[in-house]
């Protein structure tokens, strides 16, 4: 089940808060009647794969918005806490967040006879190929033909899984041999869409251990070479902190505008979403949720927060 753990810990969190609150006919909140749980919370949290900062700064925000609240007995005592909730959490996953069009964007700028340049960015195994194919299809659904460049020459059967994905999707497919220079062939692949009208040009690069140094020089040749509209990281929600960390190299190496968070449908814990948004102040957009090309939704704080506290 999807957050089960982190629906627990919040329901939990909860339910404690409205027991203190019902001992009394009126009830203002104080620190006191807070503080025994907000430690608690804070170790149910990063056992809930939500990395230790992201967790400390959400007590913290939560523990402003309750201490001092009038709450009134009763049954509408839980629902005044679970908004509080639902507040801080919403107001965490909306850092850097905002609503894009992709489609639109890239129409716009085929129309000054340049295409929309994105670059994917993430270690192996996180679901990149996959995520590229949903995106070419996204576009193609939407009467656009994507070029697909394999600038992965690195790893065997990456250009084959991808031009693969091309062919039963209809997109243009880009590669080079293996060991050829990987900005070589982002650069071919952009140069064929400027002469041939194509709107939308789709970057693989090789799925870098984010500590290998020598690696992410290359990858900073590609940035320096595709000039892309945007840089986007693939995280695996399942690798809990290793997402974060790997947030943080891809970010400080090359720079990251947003996020597509993968497996998101098989995340029985949640707190991916949360730690990776905190921890590089960059959104998260886009959620894959199954194998199938459409299984690639945008991501909504305040349907995400919904699913999270249920």
């Amino acid at each position: 089940m999807v957050f089960k753990r982190l629906k627990k810990v919040f329901q939990g969190f909860v339910e404690k808060v409205e027991r203190v609150v019902q001992k009394a006919t009126t009830k203002t909140i104080s620190e006191k009647d807070v503080e025994e749980f907000m430690q608690d919370l804070l170790i149910e949290l990063v056992e809930s794969d939500v990395a230790y900062d992201t967790a400390e700064r959400l007590v913290e925000e939560l523990k402003k918005r309750l201490v001092g609240l009038q709450v009134p007995r009763g049954a509408e005592t839980r629902k005044v806490l679970e908004d509080k909730v639902r507040e801080a959490l919403i107001a965490l996953l909306k850092t850097g967040w905002r609503q894009i069009d992709l489609v639109k964007e890239a129409i716009e700028k085929c129309r000054r006879g340049e295409p929309l340049v994105i670059v994917f960015l993430g270690v192996n195994g996180v679901g990149k190929t996959t995520t590229i194919a949903k995106f070419a299809y996204m576009f193609k659904k939407a009467g656009l033909t994507p070029v697909i460049a394999a600038a992965d020459t690195f790893r065997a059967g990456a250009q084959e899984q991808l031009r693969a994905h091309a062919e039963k999707i209809g997109a243009v497919f880009v590669g080079g041999r293996y060991g050829a220079d990987p900005a070589s062939v982002a650069y071919d692949a952009i140069q064929m869409a400027k002469s041939r009208g194509y709107c939308v040009v789709l970057v693989d690069t090789a799925g870098r251990m984010h500590t290998d140094v020598d690696l992410m020089e290359e990858l900073r040749k590609i940035v320096r070479v595709a000039k892309p509209d945007y840089k986007v990281l693939v995280v695996d929600a399942l690798t809990g902190n290793d997402a974060v960390e790997q947030a943080k190299f891809f970010d400080e190496a090359v720079g990251v505008d947003f996020v597509v968070l993968t497996k998101f449908d098989a995340d029985a814990k949640g707190g991916t979403a949360v730690s990776v948004v905190d921890a590089i102040k960059k959104p998260i957009l886009f959620l894959g949720v199954g194998q199938r090309y459409e299984d690639l939704e945008p991501m909504v704080p305040e349907k995400l927060v919904e699913k999270l506290l249920g």
